[in-house]
């Protein structure tokens, strides 16, 4: 039995009042900054002043309840508080097994279940027991059902359970942006300046861009974050969610996820905002349904996928993509591409350390599927580079729906397109110097191009998916495949 006033240990990613309130509001709260953390991994400049500024603000908000301790490593910080911790199951599997050795070392009392999702992690195993495949849309009914989100009785409101297909609208014509209120963006403090000079201190090797503060980091700051997008931007997000603009970077997408991620906005309390927006009749259905199925459906999905599936997913490579990122990649040298959707994500992730989900799967993610860069690395790229990246979300989102490196497991298909798509879906293209009409010569689009010899070199595998087979029966019509197979075997410009 856990003596009532053990202190509870928070990481820095579960911040918020789902795990310090509520039976725990009345323990001490110790926090931890290691320098060995910030240095393991090549993050992003803004991605490590989002987490200690997060932390440092945590310490603020609790008061006399926490305790900051700035060490070499979490163990050194532990030794140096002299009381055993209770702590909830971090985020990682490295993480978990790393506090399991605490466990038995007797710096860490008793690990509690995660407060920070939905679904349980036990429930989540209850759901998956008897199925040997899974699919994101049954997931995602249960998951309506168990919460009564967007429910009319058993059935769901407006008798379907989908709106996906009236959420694909390209961006409006004749303009450069979607003109929607900008989102919430948070006032930097004395907090945040402080941090900003211990990171130039530090001396870090880092990636991207240092600049203000972009997201929230607090509960409260959550709150405003979440209010904003509601009553401004939740009407048009769903109809130009999978919409990119070039001088657009954030659409009208909620930029809840590291707040989210954080843990200091609960996923069900952006459920409930939204619900009540739809019931208020402040946002259409589509819209809201659309934006509760990106977070209690696709969201919860990866976190349970990813404690599911086990530390080994990560290492899975069924296409056999060997190829490492290339420099200008890894160090976000977006001026160094041309083609205008790539230059624009990469210039995205170097200036904020976040694009969205179209930029991450049909942009970033379709050229390194077809240019079969190692699933393992682009894991470790996304999760460092990006804002959002924590180690539970990257696996399932990289290695499964983004280079289908599990051969399966989780997407029914590899996600990767010719040119067509991006120019259909952006307002790219135009202003390009390659033409996504063509496969051919020294204006041919890298991505209409590579497609076809991603299809070529996974010919057998993709002929064999109901869902791929006419790809490869188109591919085998084209009258110049050899001349483009060796044109982009030879590619290094993009």
């Amino acid at each position: 039995m856990t003596k009532d006033d053990t202190p509870l240990w928070l990481f820095a990613d579960q911040l918020g009042p789902a795990v310090h309130g509520g039976e725990h509001a009345h323990r001490e709260v110790l926090l931890v900054e290691a320098t060995s953390a910030l240095r393991r991994r090549r993050y992003h400049r803004q991605k490590l002043h989002l987490v200690l500024s997060a932390l440092r603000h945590a310490e603020r908000d609790l008061g006399e309840r926490a305790m900051l301790i700035k060490a070499d490593t979490y163990t050194d910080a532990l030794q140096q508080f002299k009381r055993p911790v209770l702590v909830h199951e971090p985020t990682s599997h490295a993480a978990e097994t790393f506090v399991h050795r605490l466990h038995k070392q007797g710096l860490v009392a008793d690990v509690l279940p995660t407060p920070t999702f939905a679904l349980s992690r036990k429930d989540f195993q209850q759901w998956a027991c008897q199925r040997t495949r899974f699919r994101m849309e049954d997931f995602y009914r249960h998951q309506r059902r168990r919460f009564d989100v967007l429910m009319d009785g058993d059935e769901p409101v407006g008798n379907r359970w989908n709106y996906d297909e009236d959420n694909r609208e390209p961006p409006p014509k004749k303009q450069r942006t979607l003109g929607v209120p900008a989102p919430y963006q948070p006032r930097e403090d004395d907090i945040d300046e402080q941090v900003r000079r211990d990171l130039d201190a530090m001396d870090l090797d880092t990636v991207g861009v240092d600049g203000p503060r972009l997201f929230a980091v607090t509960p409260a700051e959550a709150k405003r974050a979440l209010a904003r997008f509601i009553e401004h931007r939740l009407p048009s997000f769903g109809r130009y969610e999978d919409a990119v603009m070039a001088e657009d970077w954030a659409m009208a997408h909620s930029l809840l996820s590291v707040p989210l991620n954080l843990g200091v906005l609960h996923p069900l309390d952006a459920v409930d905002e939204a619900e009540r927006a739809y019931c208020d009749q402040q946002a259409p259905l589509a819209a809201v349904e659309g934006f509760i199925r990106q977070i209690l459906g696709w969201r919860e999905y990866m976190w349970h996928l990813y404690w599911h599936f086990g530390p080994e997913y990560a290492a899975k490579n069924e296409l056999a993509a060997h190829t490492p990122p290339p420099t200008w990649w890894t160090d976000l040298d977006a001026d160094a591409v041309t083609a205008q959707c790539l230059h624009h994500a990469l210039k995205g992730v170097r200036d904020r350390g976040w694009t969205h989900h179209i930029q991450r799967l049909m942009i970033l993610g379709s050229h390194a599927l077809q240019r079969g860069y190692r699933p393992d690395e682009l894991t470790e790229w996304f999760a460092t580079a990006y804002v959002d990246g924590f180690r539970w979300v990257m696996p399932t989102n990289v290695i499964g729906m983004s280079q289908h490196a599990d051969g399966g497991l989780l997407a029914t298909k590899p996600y990767t397109s010719g040119g067509a798509y991006i120019n259909k879906m952006s307002d790219h293209c135009g202003d390009c110097a390659y033409d996504p009409r063509k496969r051919l010569g020294d204006d041919a689009c890298p991505f209409t191009a590579g497609y076809w010899a991603f299809v070529h070199r996974h010919r057998e595998r993709l002929a064999e998916n109901m869902r791929t087979r006419r790809a490869v029966s188109s591919m085998e019509r084209l009258g110049d495949l050899d001349a483009v197979l060796e044109q982009e075997s030879a590619r290094d410009r993009f």
